[in-house]
């Protein structure tokens, strides 16, 4: 009982470490609504290692109900773990999160589609991922590593980075610029890309229908 005492407390106190916002005890207790997904996740979790599967799920629907967050009873959540906000944030079933990590509102730690075994993602102790953020398959976020917010990352980031973008791209590593030509307003576009190239072979058929349609007419006046 002492072990839950003192994990319960460790997870009010990185409130205080995190969110400035935060007032006093009874407000974080009450009102946190990322607090109470957390603790309802551990309570979960524990049934689901003892194979209570059905309360498990019972326990994090219900959670999910009340705070707007989805944590899957198998996840495995490490200490001093913080939702900020939170709204949206959906954690799948064979995630695995470290010690002193961070998510804020909107995040997905997801799979890619219906394989099976490890389908999700891995957070190294003191990572960080920002509003918005996918961060999908059986990849792994190093120790002090930052997902900007938006992005998409679908494969594995170093220790120390910052990725950014769609798809997500090491930017900073060990303190250091990777790249210097990504800026922020030309962030990759998959779906701009995508249409640019169904532009391309629509001018290209259009083309060809001009062509043959010349041809036509070229035979017509040979004919004549």
């Amino acid at each position: 009982m002492g072990g839950w005492f003192k994990m319960f407390k460790e997870d009010v106190d990185v409130v205080f470490d995190q969110d400035p916002a935060a007032r006093s005890r009874t407000e974080v207790i009450l009102t946190y609504a990322g607090l109470h997904s957390i603790w309802a996740h551990r309570i979960a979790h524990a049934c689901y290692k003892r194979k209570f599967f059905f309360l498990a799920r019972v326990i994090s629907q219900v959670s999910r109900f009340f705070t707007g967050i989805e944590i899957h009873p198998g996840a495995k959540i490490g200490r001093r773990f913080f939702i900020d906000h939170g709204m949206g944030v959906v954690i799948g079933e064979t995630c695995e999160i470290g010690d002193n990590v961070t998510l804020f509102q909107g995040v997905t730690l997801g799979g890619t589609g219906k394989e099976k075994g490890k389908r999700h993602p891995t957070l190294k102790d003191h990572s960080l991922v920002a509003t918005g953020a996918k961060v999908l398959g059986s990849i792994t976020i190093g120790e002090n590593s930052k997902v900007g917010a938006g992005s998409v990352v679908l494969h594995d980031v170093p220790d120390h980075s910052t990725v950014v973008g769609i798809p997500g791209q090491v930017v900073v590593q060990n303190g250091k610029k990777v790249r210097n030509d990504l800026d922020h307003h030309k962030m990759p576009d998959p779906v701009a890309d995508k249409f640019k190239e169904m532009q391309q072979q629509v001018d290209a058929l259009q083309n060809e229908v001009q062509e043959l349609k010349q041809g036509v007419k070229n035979d017509e006046h040979s004919n004549l």
